[in-house]
């Protein structure tokens, strides 16, 4: 922090007010503005408290380094007893870790003025590279039943509060159905979605494991992999455009569900595993169920009763496997067993 501030003051780009601390003169960077698209002038009205003082050169001036009062924090330098800037740290930061340059920065919209403004015309200023940062992701802010998540409005949800009731799969999947740069609306329907979304995710993929391990047809049906994945990768060139990504994924599962007990086995482990692969590459790791012996054997043994006719004792078995919280799916493979509270 104190170098890149001396930096700053060597290239004539900070200036001390005495009493007071260093400042970013603005007027020695005329780009300030270009990613808000917002000008000089309109600086001023997004200062924090820590850049208020009278003695400005321009309103918008941002401190680098404050000079301390008593009782406040501090650090003895040879800029003068005090504190950083907000903005000065965070590059900083980029530059010990980074170097003057890097590719991608993210954050809250909020920040993008005057925060990140702030950190281009820093690190631009100080090291005389552009640009600062190649990709900016900024982030919309996140609604509870409608209403922008607050400690006031005392509608706040933790990450742990949500994780002692639901998955990490969940959260993340939430996230990925709306496109970053738009608000996030967070209710108890979104929840369910999600959930829903990732079970019949797993369930398929449980279909397609039935498949790559029961399946004697020999003759492949075909799956439009070059469509799937052109789809996929265009979605993600889009601006990272994850709700387009994934309705890629299902349109692939819609494609494919019509004809999955007619897949060949080398051809159903083909298409787990680009689904899987799909899946797994946005953080989402879904596991298969291990279904007890117990209820596999029921599972067989009510399919050989099938076989023979005997439907009335077929289906006590079935009311016996589903008392047991399991689901039986006849199939042309046989049966498939499935958890009715998997998650």
């Amino acid at each position: 922090i104190i170098k890149q501030v001396k930096t700053l003051i060597k290239k004539g780009c900070a200036y001390k007010i005495g009493g007071d601390g260093w400042y970013f003169d603005l007027k020695k960077f005329p780009e300030y503005g270009k990613l808000a698209h917002r000008t000089i002038e309109q600086a001023e009205d997004a200062t924090s408290r820590i850049d208020s003082s009278g003695k400005k050169r321009n309103k918008g001036d941002f401190c680098l380094w404050k000079f301390s009062k008593p009782g406040e924090p501090s650090w003895k330098t040879d800029l003068g007893d005090g504190r950083p800037g907000w903005h000065i740290e965070d590059t900083a930061i980029t530059e010990s870790f980074f170097g003057p340059q890097y590719e991608m920065h993210g954050g809250g919209v909020d920040l993008r003025f005057p925060h990140h403004e702030a950190e281009i015309a820093q690190q631009e200023s100080a090291s005389g590279k552009k640009p600062f940062v190649k990709l900016w992701m900024h982030v919309e802010f996140l609604s509870v039943n409608g209403e922008k998540m607050s400690k006031s409005l005392h509608n706040y949800i933790t990450l742990t509060d949500f994780l002692s009731e639901h998955s990490a799969n969940a959260f993340r999947w939430i996230v990925l159905m709306h496109h970053y740069r738009e608000r996030m609306n967070f209710t108890d329907k979104t929840i369910e979605a999600a959930e829903k979304n990732l079970e019949d995710i797993s369930i398929f993929l449980g279909k397609l494991a039935i498949v790559a391990k029961r399946s004697s047809n020999k003759k492949s049906v075909g799956i439009n992999i070059a469509k799937f994945g052109s789809d996929l990768n265009a979605a993600l060139e889009d601006d990272f455009n994850t709700p387009k990504a994934l309705a890629a994924i299902f349109n692939l599962m819609n494609d494919i569900s019509p004809r999955i007990w007619s897949f060949s086995r080398p051809e159903a482990n083909k298409a787990y595993k680009l689904l899987s692969d799909s899946i797994s590459m946005f953080g989402i790791d879904l596991k298969l169920p291990k279904i007890p012996a117990k209820i596999s054997k029921l599972a067989l043994e009510r399919e050989k009763l099938r076989g023979s006719k005997q439907f009335i004792k077929s289906d006590t078995l079935r009311k016996e496997i589903n008392g047991l919280g399991y689901t039986v799916e006849d199939t042309e493979l046989g049966p498939f067993v499935w958890p009715k509270n998997h998650s």
